[in-house]
Protein backbone atom coordinates (compact mmCIF):
# COMPACT_ATOMS: atom_id res chain seq x y z
CA UNK A 1 0.00 0.00 0.00
CA UNK A 2 2.89 2.30 1.29
CA UNK A 3 4.60 1.45 -2.41
CA UNK A 4 1.60 2.01 -4.31
CA UNK A 5 1.28 5.61 -2.59
CA UNK A 6 4.49 6.63 -3.47
CA UNK A 7 4.44 6.03 -7.19
CA UNK A 8 1.09 8.05 -7.35
CA UNK A 9 2.82 10.83 -5.32
CA UNK A 10 5.95 10.90 -7.87
CA UNK A 11 3.43 10.61 -10.91
CA UNK A 12 1.73 13.69 -9.64
CA UNK A 13 4.97 15.51 -8.97
CA UNK A 14 6.33 14.44 -12.21
CA UNK A 15 2.93 16.21 -14.04
CA UNK A 16 3.80 19.03 -11.61
CA UNK A 17 6.80 19.75 -13.44
CA UNK A 18 6.18 18.96 -16.56
CA UNK A 19 3.16 21.68 -16.69
CA UNK A 20 5.33 24.20 -14.93
CA UNK A 21 8.01 23.96 -17.43
CA UNK A 22 5.65 23.94 -20.21
CA UNK A 23 4.23 27.75 -18.57
CA UNK A 24 8.07 28.69 -18.84
CA UNK A 25 8.61 27.08 -22.16
CA UNK A 26 5.67 28.80 -23.66
CA UNK A 27 7.12 32.72 -21.88
CA UNK A 28 10.15 32.07 -23.18
CA UNK A 29 9.15 31.42 -26.70
CA UNK A 30 6.91 34.54 -26.49
CA UNK A 31 9.99 36.43 -25.60
CA UNK A 32 11.89 35.04 -28.23
CA UNK A 33 9.21 35.83 -30.83
CA UNK A 34 9.28 39.17 -29.38
CA UNK A 35 13.11 39.62 -29.50
CA UNK A 36 13.26 38.16 -32.74
CA UNK A 37 10.24 40.98 -33.91
CA UNK A 38 12.19 43.59 -32.77
CA UNK A 39 15.38 42.95 -34.01
CA UNK A 40 14.06 42.17 -37.53
CA UNK A 41 12.29 45.53 -37.77
CA UNK A 42 15.49 47.21 -36.26
CA UNK A 43 17.23 45.69 -39.21
CA UNK A 44 14.87 46.33 -41.90
CA UNK A 45 15.30 49.92 -40.19
CA UNK A 46 18.98 49.41 -40.75
CA UNK A 47 19.12 48.55 -44.33
CA UNK A 48 20.04 50.23 -47.10
CA UNK A 49 17.36 52.39 -48.54
CA UNK A 50 15.94 52.83 -52.29
CA UNK A 51 17.41 56.50 -53.29
CA UNK A 52 13.97 57.66 -54.66
CA UNK A 53 11.27 55.96 -52.34
CA UNK A 54 11.08 53.76 -49.33
CA UNK A 55 8.35 52.44 -47.39
CA UNK A 56 8.27 52.96 -43.80
CA UNK A 57 9.74 50.22 -42.26
CA UNK A 58 13.07 50.61 -44.24
CA UNK A 59 13.53 54.63 -43.92
CA UNK A 60 16.99 55.31 -41.97
CA UNK A 61 16.55 57.78 -38.97
CA UNK A 62 18.41 61.28 -39.66
CA UNK A 63 18.43 62.96 -36.16
CA UNK A 64 19.06 66.68 -36.49
CA UNK A 65 19.24 69.52 -33.96
CA UNK A 66 18.01 72.45 -34.51
CA UNK A 67 16.14 76.00 -32.82
CA UNK A 68 12.46 75.83 -32.93
CA UNK A 69 12.14 78.99 -35.46
CA UNK A 70 13.29 79.14 -38.31
CA UNK A 71 15.42 76.01 -38.66
CA UNK A 72 13.03 73.64 -37.00
CA UNK A 73 9.83 74.59 -39.21
CA UNK A 74 12.19 74.74 -41.87
CA UNK A 75 13.44 71.16 -41.61
CA UNK A 76 10.03 69.81 -41.62
CA UNK A 77 9.20 71.24 -44.99
CA UNK A 78 12.01 68.61 -45.86
CA UNK A 79 10.49 65.82 -44.14
CA UNK A 80 8.85 64.25 -46.78
CA UNK A 81 11.30 64.75 -49.37
CA UNK A 82 13.59 62.83 -47.17
CA UNK A 83 11.45 60.50 -47.20
CA UNK A 84 11.93 59.88 -50.75
CA UNK A 85 15.24 59.77 -50.39
CA UNK A 86 15.11 57.22 -47.24
CA UNK A 87 15.53 58.95 -44.67
CA UNK A 88 12.72 59.51 -41.04
CA UNK A 89 13.56 63.01 -40.57
CA UNK A 90 13.88 63.55 -36.60
CA UNK A 91 13.52 66.95 -35.50
CA UNK A 92 15.22 67.46 -32.04
CA UNK A 93 14.38 71.09 -31.30
CA UNK A 94 17.01 73.43 -28.37
CA UNK A 95 16.38 76.55 -27.22
CA UNK A 96 20.25 77.79 -26.85
CA UNK A 97 23.59 77.82 -28.75
CA UNK A 98 25.44 75.25 -26.71
CA UNK A 99 23.48 72.36 -26.32
CA UNK A 100 22.78 71.29 -30.31
CA UNK A 101 26.65 71.58 -30.54
CA UNK A 102 27.81 69.38 -27.54
CA UNK A 103 24.85 66.63 -28.97
CA UNK A 104 26.60 66.05 -32.18
CA UNK A 105 29.86 65.81 -31.10
CA UNK A 106 28.83 63.08 -28.40
CA UNK A 107 27.03 61.26 -31.33
CA UNK A 108 23.24 62.02 -29.99
CA UNK A 109 22.81 63.88 -33.48
CA UNK A 110 23.71 63.09 -36.77
CA UNK A 111 23.41 66.77 -37.70
CA UNK A 112 22.39 70.25 -36.69
CA UNK A 113 21.06 73.57 -38.19
CA UNK A 114 20.71 76.04 -36.29
CA UNK A 115 24.27 78.63 -35.85
CA UNK A 116 26.39 80.71 -38.50
CA UNK A 117 29.54 79.37 -39.56
CA UNK A 118 31.63 82.21 -37.60
CA UNK A 119 29.89 80.43 -34.37
CA UNK A 120 30.50 77.23 -35.23
CA UNK A 121 34.25 78.41 -35.95
CA UNK A 122 34.62 80.02 -32.22
CA UNK A 123 32.65 77.09 -30.07
CA UNK A 124 35.15 74.74 -31.87
CA UNK A 125 37.84 77.09 -30.96
CA UNK A 126 36.49 77.36 -27.15
CA UNK A 127 35.17 74.06 -26.66
CA UNK A 128 37.88 71.48 -28.83
CA UNK A 129 35.60 70.29 -30.81
CA UNK A 130 35.40 69.41 -34.69
CA UNK A 131 32.34 70.17 -35.86
CA UNK A 132 31.88 71.39 -39.83
CA UNK A 133 29.65 73.04 -42.27
CA UNK A 134 28.23 70.69 -44.68
CA UNK A 135 26.47 73.52 -46.42
CA UNK A 136 24.85 77.03 -45.89
CA UNK A 137 21.20 77.30 -46.32
CA UNK A 138 20.17 80.63 -45.47
CA UNK A 139 20.49 84.06 -43.69
CA UNK A 140 18.74 86.13 -41.09
CA UNK A 141 19.12 89.38 -40.92
CA UNK A 142 19.40 91.28 -38.00
CA UNK A 143 17.63 93.88 -37.21
CA UNK A 144 17.62 96.94 -34.17
CA UNK A 145 14.16 96.70 -32.36
CA UNK A 146 12.98 99.60 -30.38
CA UNK A 147 12.31 99.24 -27.23
CA UNK A 148 11.41 101.96 -24.50
CA UNK A 149 12.56 104.29 -27.57
CA UNK A 150 10.42 104.33 -31.05
CA UNK A 151 13.50 105.66 -32.90
CA UNK A 152 17.33 105.91 -33.17
CA UNK A 153 17.03 109.54 -34.09
CA UNK A 154 15.01 109.72 -30.49
CA UNK A 155 17.77 107.88 -28.73
CA UNK A 156 18.86 110.02 -25.49
CA UNK A 157 22.37 110.42 -24.20
CA UNK A 158 23.37 106.88 -22.28
CA UNK A 159 20.45 105.26 -23.67
CA UNK A 160 20.55 101.53 -23.20
CA UNK A 161 21.57 99.24 -26.30
CA UNK A 162 21.39 95.39 -25.66
CA UNK A 163 23.13 92.84 -27.82
CA UNK A 164 24.11 89.44 -28.01
CA UNK A 165 26.60 88.62 -25.28
CA UNK A 166 28.59 85.65 -28.06
CA UNK A 167 31.67 87.15 -29.77
CA UNK A 168 30.25 86.31 -32.92
CA UNK A 169 26.74 87.88 -32.70
CA UNK A 170 28.19 90.63 -30.36
CA UNK A 171 30.62 91.79 -33.52
CA UNK A 172 27.48 91.39 -35.95
CA UNK A 173 25.33 93.58 -33.61
CA UNK A 174 27.88 96.27 -33.06
CA UNK A 175 28.93 96.67 -36.75
CA UNK A 176 24.50 97.24 -37.86
CA UNK A 177 25.39 99.65 -35.11
CA UNK A 178 27.76 101.14 -36.95
CA UNK A 179 26.45 101.17 -40.06
CA UNK A 180 23.60 103.09 -38.98
CA UNK A 181 26.04 106.56 -37.72
CA UNK A 182 25.35 104.98 -33.43
CA UNK A 183 28.96 104.43 -33.29
CA UNK A 184 32.04 104.26 -34.64
CA UNK A 185 34.60 101.08 -34.39
CA UNK A 186 38.48 100.99 -34.81
CA UNK A 187 39.39 100.49 -38.73
CA UNK A 188 39.59 97.07 -39.88
CA UNK A 189 38.10 95.47 -36.91
CA UNK A 190 35.20 94.14 -38.81
CA UNK A 191 33.65 90.62 -37.95
CA UNK A 192 35.99 90.67 -34.49
CA UNK A 193 34.97 93.77 -33.17
CA UNK A 194 33.80 94.12 -29.51
CA UNK A 195 32.85 96.67 -27.12
CA UNK A 196 36.20 97.61 -26.56
CA UNK A 197 36.90 98.38 -30.15
CA UNK A 198 34.12 101.60 -30.12
CA UNK A 199 36.09 104.48 -30.98
CA UNK A 200 33.86 107.07 -30.95
CA UNK A 201 30.48 106.85 -29.13
CA UNK A 202 28.82 110.44 -29.35
CA UNK A 203 25.44 109.01 -27.32
CA UNK A 204 27.54 107.42 -24.97
CA UNK A 205 25.22 104.77 -25.27
CA UNK A 206 25.60 101.78 -23.02
CA UNK A 207 26.20 98.41 -24.33
CA UNK A 208 24.48 95.86 -22.69
CA UNK A 209 25.76 92.00 -23.38
CA UNK A 210 22.52 89.78 -23.14
CA UNK A 211 22.44 86.08 -23.91
CA UNK A 212 20.84 85.99 -27.65
CA UNK A 213 17.66 83.99 -26.38
CA UNK A 214 16.58 86.79 -24.05
CA UNK A 215 17.47 89.71 -26.32
CA UNK A 216 13.26 90.16 -27.09
CA UNK A 217 12.06 89.89 -23.65
CA UNK A 218 14.58 92.16 -22.51
CA UNK A 219 12.90 95.02 -25.24
CA UNK A 220 11.12 96.09 -22.04
CA UNK A 221 14.16 97.19 -20.47
CA UNK A 222 16.40 98.78 -22.94
CA UNK A 223 15.77 101.59 -25.11
CA UNK A 224 16.93 99.50 -28.19
CA UNK A 225 17.99 96.27 -28.73
CA UNK A 226 20.03 94.13 -31.76
CA UNK A 227 18.53 91.21 -32.32
CA UNK A 228 19.14 87.71 -33.72
CA UNK A 229 16.69 87.08 -36.93
CA UNK A 230 15.65 83.45 -35.34
CA UNK A 231 15.16 84.83 -31.86
CA UNK A 232 13.10 87.46 -33.46
CA UNK A 233 11.26 85.22 -35.47
CA UNK A 234 10.45 83.01 -32.10
CA UNK A 235 8.94 85.98 -30.25
CA UNK A 236 6.46 87.06 -32.78
CA UNK A 237 8.57 90.24 -34.28
CA UNK A 238 8.64 90.64 -38.50
CA UNK A 239 11.68 92.16 -40.07
CA UNK A 240 8.90 94.71 -40.79
CA UNK A 241 9.16 95.88 -37.43
CA UNK A 242 12.72 96.72 -37.13
CA UNK A 243 13.83 100.31 -37.37
CA UNK A 244 16.60 99.03 -39.30
CA UNK A 245 18.00 95.87 -40.26
CA UNK A 246 21.28 94.56 -42.26
CA UNK A 247 21.39 95.45 -46.04
CA UNK A 248 21.93 92.45 -48.22
CA UNK A 249 25.18 93.09 -49.63
CA UNK A 250 26.83 94.00 -46.10
CA UNK A 251 29.99 91.74 -44.78
CA UNK A 252 27.74 90.10 -42.20
CA UNK A 253 24.55 89.59 -44.45
CA UNK A 254 27.35 87.71 -46.79
CA UNK A 255 29.43 86.00 -44.13
CA UNK A 256 26.99 84.60 -41.44
CA UNK A 257 25.09 82.25 -43.27
CA UNK A 258 22.85 79.45 -40.80
CA UNK A 259 24.74 76.11 -42.16
CA UNK A 260 24.21 72.38 -41.19
CA UNK A 261 26.62 71.59 -38.90
CA UNK A 262 28.48 67.55 -39.14
CA UNK A 263 30.93 65.96 -37.58
CA UNK A 264 34.47 66.35 -39.55
CA UNK A 265 34.38 63.30 -42.00
CA UNK A 266 30.68 63.42 -42.27
CA UNK A 267 30.14 66.15 -44.89
CA UNK A 268 30.30 64.20 -47.85
CA UNK A 269 28.16 60.97 -45.56
CA UNK A 270 24.83 59.86 -48.01
CA UNK A 271 22.77 61.05 -44.88
CA UNK A 272 24.55 64.40 -45.31
CA UNK A 273 24.33 65.12 -48.83
CA UNK A 274 20.44 63.69 -48.82
CA UNK A 275 19.64 66.46 -46.22
CA UNK A 276 21.42 69.14 -47.89
CA UNK A 277 19.74 68.33 -51.15
CA UNK A 278 16.34 68.18 -49.23
CA UNK A 279 17.25 71.63 -47.43
CA UNK A 280 18.19 73.35 -50.67
CA UNK A 281 15.40 71.97 -53.29
CA UNK A 282 12.78 74.40 -54.33
CA UNK A 283 10.16 73.08 -52.17
CA UNK A 284 11.85 74.67 -49.57
CA UNK A 285 12.88 77.47 -50.96
CA UNK A 286 9.59 78.57 -51.73
CA UNK A 287 8.70 77.57 -48.25
CA UNK A 288 11.36 79.86 -46.52
CA UNK A 289 9.99 82.72 -49.07
CA UNK A 290 6.74 82.52 -48.76
CA UNK A 291 6.94 82.09 -44.69
CA UNK A 292 8.95 84.81 -43.59
CA UNK A 293 8.59 87.27 -46.31
CA UNK A 294 12.19 88.49 -45.86
CA UNK A 295 13.49 87.13 -42.57
CA UNK A 296 14.43 84.34 -43.76
CA UNK A 297 16.45 84.64 -46.67
CA UNK A 298 17.78 81.34 -48.77
CA UNK A 299 21.43 81.13 -49.62
CA UNK A 300 21.03 78.86 -52.64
Amino acid sequence: MKKSLYVLAAALLAAGALTACGGNSKETNAETTTAAVTESKETESAAPADETTAAAGELKKLVVGASPAPHAEILKAAKDILKEKGYDLVIKEYTDYVQPNLALESGDLDANYFQHFPYLEQFNQENGTDLVSAGAIHYEPFGIYAGKTASLADLADGAQVAVPNDVSNEARALLLLSDNGLIELKEGVGLEATKNDIVKNDKNLKIMEIEAAQLPRSLGDVDIAVINGNYAIEAGLKVTDALVTEDSQSIAATTYGNVVAVRAGEEKSDATLALIDALTSDTVKKYIEDTYQGAVVPLF
